[in-house]
């Protein structure tokens, strides 16, 4: 936890022997005794609601969502940078988002692009937006663009492993499920009360090729060359009608679609080269000519940096004395 203002700090709660109340574990002190744990939760409450006491979650793990709500209820404030807590179950992002002023999530789209801000400061307009079409995927945006200048899918993928943009097991990043996630935040941001269920994912590769079926290396070594044929045979088609394949994810109002797409070779998708993330949003004010964002969109350095751009911004919240 961090507090976010300037403010003149407040009265130290006071301190607590480690044994019995508490276990150090690194840096961090875990308050297992009843009392010490209500005491504490008590001087959370009360920075919380003056000072801004931010509780920043950049796990990848849905275990944090009761400690979250609990610091929603508690009057702090939030900052994600994992994408999970928003998007299990509809009622949890509710409770959430409830104090919409007081929880901030760029990151947990796009890293450190104002994706997030650009779409809900156009709703704030009154400005409706219709439709969000974004390549969301550092891995993918990469592996189709290379894929576009005639090399094989099964090279491209062993060179992003090979240069760090996949996780360990490639099938992470084709199976679609990061993007998914990235694209129901937006969805639920845009008023779509839907669950992950609700989205039509296009995966990389068949079920037969699974994590539960193949061994990482042997994806790597046999069961992506499975997959070159098919992939330029839809590279060469998209080629001949003036398009290229992107993985997108596309938000509108028949729903959520996330999967390979053909866009025109000169459109903003079009013309993404390597691991950037592209995002056009549409709306009554960007209709034909739709407001596009791009920029790196992964790494540790940007999402850190979106990370404490979001701290510093609920500053704000707060009223700065002397």
């Amino acid at each position: 936890m961090t507090r976010s203002s300037r403010t003149s700090a407040p009265p130290s709660p006071p301190a607590f022997p480690c044994p019995p109340y508490s276990a150090k574990v690194g840096h961090c002190q875990l308050f297992q005794n009843p009392e010490a744990r209500s005491r504490v939760i008590d001087a959370a409450t009360t920075l919380g609601r003056t000072t801004g006491l931010v509780l920043v979650d950049c796990s990848a793990t849905y275990d944090t969502v009761n400690l979250l709500k609990d610091a929603v209820d508690h009057g702090c404030c939030v900052v994600l940078a994992n994408k999970k807590p928003l998007t299990g179950a509809y009622e949890d992002f509710q409770k959430l988002v409830s104090n919409f002023r007081r929880i901030r999530f760029e990151s947990t789209v796009g890293a450190g692009l104002p994706v997030i801000a650009s779409v809900t400061r156009i709703i704030a307009s009154g400005d409706p937006v219709s439709r969000v079409v974004g390549s969301l995927s550092g891995t993918l945006g990469y592996v189709m663009s290379e894929l576009e200048d005639g090399k094989r899918f099964s090279e491209v993928v062993k060179t992003a492993k090979s240069l760090g943009y996949t996780e360990p097991d490639p099938r992470d990043d084709l199976g679609g499920m990061d993007v998914a996630r990235k694209a129901l935040i937006l969805a639920r941001l845009l008023g779509q009360q839907i669950s992950m269920d609700n989205i039509n994912v296009e995966s990389l590769y068949p079920s037969e090729l699974g994590p539960d079926a193949v061994s990482t290396e042997d994806f790597l070594e046999s069961g992506l060359v499975q997959l070159d044929r098919s992939m330029e045979e839809r590279a060469k088609a998209a080629s001949s009608r003036g398009n290229v394949l992107r993985y997108v994810c596309e938000i509108g109002s028949a729903g959520c679609q996330v999967g390979l797409k053909e866009v025109p070779k000169d459109s903003a998708l079009g013309r993404l080269r390597g691991s950037d993330n592209v995002v056009e949003i549409y709306s009554r004010c960007y209709e034909s000519s739709p407001l596009v964002i791009q920029g790196a969109g992964a790494g540790n350095d940007t999402t850190a940096a979106g990370v404490l751009a979001d701290v510093i911004d609920l500053q704000d919240l707060f009223q700065k004395t002397a």
